[in-house]
């Protein structure tokens, strides 16, 4: 197969082509800057409220609840750091998971060294929040819950609904990282008791650098960005016209074409896994067996380093990765497998595989058999396995 095959759409996705016709007029033929007082600007302002439209339609939230963000970084960012800030007076306490994006670990690392505290729940062996855990870390100055909606690594879909309906109990505020899931199941902010959402457009194939945080009307949240009056003054800076254009035509796109997908992904994730798990001994599958991402699929194999792995996939036109593509250059295990238990030997031979609904079964026997002969090569180099096996046959 001369091809590549692009199994890491965790990462990145390819931007429809749709998003990219519609965004193209808005850099060379409609570039008037939507804060200008002009009928050549002011119509840009009315499609960025079209956008917001489309996306809050998504979510069963109000158009003015979204505010556009330059991707899940910022938007978990912002979720965080002006929270904290806003409700510094009431406490300093957060509650978090370990498996949570880097943007999340990071800014609770952040916020711990001015003064606040960071709870960092452990998750069970398929990476699910332990609700009676999460309730008991609750104190008096606890002021927000942060836990992501689906794993980037792993895939596993959290108890969002359970956890809304806790900080709801509590008074207190709920943020999700979202930004593996919206687009990719369906997400209703009401019926989940989520006061504030980050996602990215480059997940669902749309641009790169935009992104936006539902944050629900009466949340107390201070502006991130300074400097003008741009987001209702909560996030300064000139609107990214183009991709705020791509960002809403392709959260139309994926809502529009969610349940096929999901379909067809989720037919070919389990061909996969049940191939995988089936021909290649000394196999784990990582993350909820059910509850989980349609397009995501996570390997542990033992005995075997997961970067030789990667190397041998792309040189036989695969693409995948080894966990996090914000950690893709870091030598140690991820910090996701670590907290479901995995020891280092095995977290370190990992595979993370994320479809799209462009994948065909021919392609899923072609990576099957590349793995096959990837994994039996890696192991006979393997003094570990080696042993293992002499073991074996004892």
């Amino acid at each position: 197969m001369n091809k590549v095959i692009y199994l890491d759409n965790a990462a990145t996705t390819k931007t429809a082509p749709e998003v990219v016709e519609a965004m193209l007029p808005y850099f060379t033929e409609y570039y008037g800057n939507p804060s200008s007082v002009y009928s050549f600007a002011s119509g840009n302002k009315e499609k960025i409220n079209e956008q917001r439209e489309r996306i809050a339609e998504m979510l069963g939230a109000a158009p003015n609840e979204i505010y556009f963000t330059a991707g899940g970084s910022e938007s978990d960012n912002w979720a965080l750091k002006a929270t904290a800030e806003a409700y510094a007076e009431k406490g300093k306490h957060i509650i978090t998971t370990k498996i949570e994006h880097h943007a999340i670990l990071h800014t609770g690392e952040y916020l711990q060294k001015r003064g606040y505290e960071v709870t960092y729940l452990d998750v069970d062996e398929n990476g699910l929040v332990k609700l009676d855990e999460l309730e008991a870390a609750i104190r008096p100055d606890t002021i927000l819950i942060s836990v992501m909606f689906a794993n980037n690594e792993i895939g596993t879909i959290e108890p969002i609904k359970e956890i809304g309906a806790i900080a709801k109990k509590h008074g207190l505020l709920f943020h999700t990282d979202a930004v593996q899931a919206f687009g990719q199941v369906p997400i209703d902010v009401n019926e989940c008791q989520i006061d504030m959402l980050s996602a990215s457009g480059h997940k669902l194939n749309g641009p790169k650098g935009i992104g936006f945080l539902y944050i629900r009307k009466g949340v107390k949240i201070r502006s991130f960005i300074h400097g003008g009056a741009q987001e209702r003054k909560r996030r300064a800076g000139t609107e990214n016209v183009p991709g705020i254009i791509g960002l809403g035509t392709a959260a139309a796109r994926a809502a529009a074409t969610m349940e096929e997908r999901a379909k067809k992904e989720i037919e070919m994730r389990d061909y996969l896994i049940s191939r995988v798990l089936d021909e290649i001994p000394y196999t784990k599958l990582n993350g909820h067996p059910e509850k989980r991402l349609p397009n995501n699929a996570n390997f542990s194999f033992r005995f075997i380093e997961g970067e030789s792995l990667l190397i041998r996939l792309d040189m036989a036109g695969i693409c995948g990765s080894s966990g996090s593509a914000c950690t893709s250059g870091s030598l140690d295990p991820s910090h996701v497998l670590m907290a479901i238990g995995l020891p280092h030997e095995i977290a370190h031979g990992s595979l993370r595989l994320t479809l799209n609904e462009e994948i065909t079964r021919e392609e899923i026997d072609y990576v099957v058999e590349q793995l096959k002969t990837i994994v039996s090569d890696l192991r006979n180099m393997s003094p570990l396995y080696e042993d293992f096996m002499k073991k074996q046959e004892k």
